[in-house]
């Protein structure tokens, strides 16, 4: 018997509704497979949390984050709490202070989803840095108010981040048997931190003969993504780069609410954490019609994380076939039927 524990942070708006229903998928499949044990531990920290004590999560936070085998996380953010306070009082600092440097988000047209483009052989992965780049924080804000105001905003890149993101882009490729590997840049103008990543980019791809790579600036790599989509296998991109090209990612797929994340310390020397990209959609926030296949996706990814393939497999398959089916869809992938009721379609698909 494998018994995990998972920290689990429902968070924000819908993120308390879809991580309600990646429970009961969890407990089914220890169910069904008899060899498995979830111990939750269900965390408050959220932009409730904040309003009232003053802060995203408490001063120990992280050692009680630190205790589990993996995290799971809802979404973050609510009106009443400015965007870049919940950011960085959350989510940033688990990802920053667990090293969970590779965020990992597939991008897959799986049957039954119905594609905006044309083409809908959609099967990529997007490797994103996670821990530097344009989010590390830092900057200066001067003469606030002023005719001569002026901010500057930071980004750091390091040796060590970015070769060790670009080398386990490398690493993915070679291991799953991809053969094509894309850079994003924009080094024509950002002339020291994009130079620097292609700098290293070069000095990385020569260790692999066997992958054909090439770096493509940002712009042209947008336009990519919906008229060369079968030239997609493997992208790598720095933090900002690669968390605008997964949410066009995930809309070329029909539904922002289908796509999975997975922050991951390959070390394994901290917890991992998973979450659906949705966001937390106030808008429909308890209303029981956000879709739940984010968060099942995610959980997939964490089972695999944690060497239980075959129950990820298995959740895989069941939410294909009820996409598949058609018939507990939601609204946002044409279908009428509640959180609750396509996470019912899901139980009873998994076999």
């Amino acid at each position: 018997m494998k018994n995990f524990k998972l920290n689990v942070i429902p968070g924000d708006g819908i993120g308390v509704d879809v991580i309600r229903e990646g429970r009961r998928v969890l407990d089914r499949i220890a169910e069904l497979s008899g060899a498995l044990s979830f111990q939750y531990n269900e965390l408050p920290w959220s932009c409730e949390y904040y309003l009232k004590h003053g802060k995203m999560m408490p001063d120990d936070g992280m050692r009680i984050l630190r205790d589990c085998d993996a995290i799971l996380l809802g979404a973050v953010g609510f009106p009443g709490v400015p965007d870049h306070v919940s950011l960085r009082q959350l989510l940033l600092p688990i990802r920053v202070e667990f090293d969970e440097y590779v965020n990992m988000r597939p991008v897959k047209m799986l049957p039954g989803l119905n594609s905006p483009l044309k083409n809908e052989h959609i099967d990529f992965v997007c490797i994103r840095e996670n821990s530097e780049g344009e989010y590390c924080g830092k900057g200066e804000w001067k003469n606030a108010g002023q005719p001569d105001e002026e901010v500057t905003q930071l980004s750091v890149f390091t040796r060590k981040g970015t070769e060790r993101i670009i080398r386990y882009a490398f690493d993915y490729a070679k291991k799953n048997g991809k053969d094509n590997l894309l850079s994003a840049t924009k080094s024509n103008a950002l002339n020291y931190s994009m130079v620097f990543w292609d700098k290293i980019f070069e000095e990385v791809r020569r260790d692999y003969p066997t992958i054909a790579a090439a770096k493509m600036h940002i712009d042209a790599l947008a336009g990519y993504f919906i008229m060369h989509l079968d030239r997609l296998q493997v992208v790598v991109a720095s933090n900002l780069f690669g968390d605008i090209l997964t949410d066009l990612g995930s809309a070329m797929l029909g539904s922002i609410g289908i796509s999975p994340s997975g922050n991951i310390n390959p070390e394994g020397k901290y917890p991992s954490m998973f979450e659906p990209i949705h966001g937390s959609a106030p808008d429909i926030a308890g209303k029981g019609i956000a879709n739940p296949m984010g968060t099942f996706w995610a959980i997939a990814m964490m089972l695999e994380h944690l060497n239980c393939r075959e129950e990820a497999d298995r959740i895989l398959m069941a939410m294909q076939r009820v996409l598949k089916d058609g018939k507990a869809l939601t609204r946002d992938i044409g279908g009428q039927a509640s959180t609750t009721e396509m996470t019912d379609a899901v139980l009873a698909a998994l076999l």
